[in-house]
């Protein structure tokens, strides 16, 4: 087999610049962990650099089985799993042992890819890979901007994001509509955040679903005490980074007792 036809609904657009995926390729280090998982690896254009690596055991996980094959008969020394990662066992890879994440990502599941990463954050020091730009940009998108959102939040609570460069349409196979942006996560020293997390989560949900209201009403459905004050409710979801929202989900534990 010589050519993989993209397909639509799994959202491929097949990388035909070399270069710019040994740049992605580049962005992770052995030194941060040997074990290595390629997610939709395709055409293995990124693949075929990840391999060069010595230091690097590389397992790579493809859901269309038409590339399966594809990447079987030109890379037949890798480890590869034909499969979904948004449904697959985790648990069950590189014995236990922490590993890195990266990939061109579907721009339709790109967002899912990252929540179920966060499922492990204490096992994946670093994720690196190109995905849609306008996600990319949310996800590294600091307080104060129309971009930053939920998951922007729920990422650099544990997090630091790097935007490293972005790459144009063209050079994909066929072209996206929307230009990528390739960035880079790397775990900080974050255990555990400093409140109950499953609040924190409710919190920073409520305080995003309704991102055009202060956070007074937003909140409200909480703690159903309309009369509680604290500062950070005359602001909007938008404005609070990780540390506000850190502590007003404290304050709504608090009244909620």
């Amino acid at each position: 087999m010589n050519y993989v036809k993209a397909k639509k609904h799994l959202g491929q657009h097949f990388l035909k610049d070399l270069s710019i995926a040994q740049r992605i390729a580049s962005s992770i280090s052995p030194e941060e962990t040997t074990n290595i998982l390629e997610i939709g690896p395709g055409t293995g254009v990124l693949t075929q650099f990840l391999l060069q690596n010595p230091l690097m055991q590389l397992t790579a996980i493809e859901i269309d089985s038409e590339s399966v094959v594809y990447l079987q008969e030109h890379f037949p020394k890798l480890s590869l799993i034909e499969g979904d990662f948004l449904n697959y066992d985790i648990d069950s890879l590189f014995g236990g042992a922490p590993f890195c994440i990266i990939g061109n990502f579907p721009y339709n599941i790109s967002s899912q890819i990252f929540f179920k990463a966060l499922e492990y954050k204490d096992r994946i020091p670093v994720i690196a890979g190109m995905l849609q730009k306008e996600v990319a940009e949310r996800l590294a998108s600091p307080p104060g901007n129309k971009s930053y959102g939920i998951l922007s939040v729920f990422l650099q609570a544990y997090y630091d994001i790097e935007y490293l460069f972005t790459v144009s349409e063209h050079v994909f196979d066929p072209p996206p509509k929307v230009k990528s942006g390739v960035i880079r996560l790397k775990r900080n020293k974050v255990e555990k955040l400093d409140c109950d997390e499953k609040l924190f989560i409710a919190v920073v949900k409520a305080g995003f679903n309704q991102r055009r209201k202060t956070l007074r009403n937003a909140l409200r459905n909480l703690h159903n005490n309309p009369q509680a004050t604290h500062p950070l409710l005359e602001k909007r979801a938008e404005q609070l980074d990780v540390a506000s929202f850190v502590e007003l989900t404290n304050w709504v534990a608090s009244i909620r007792l």
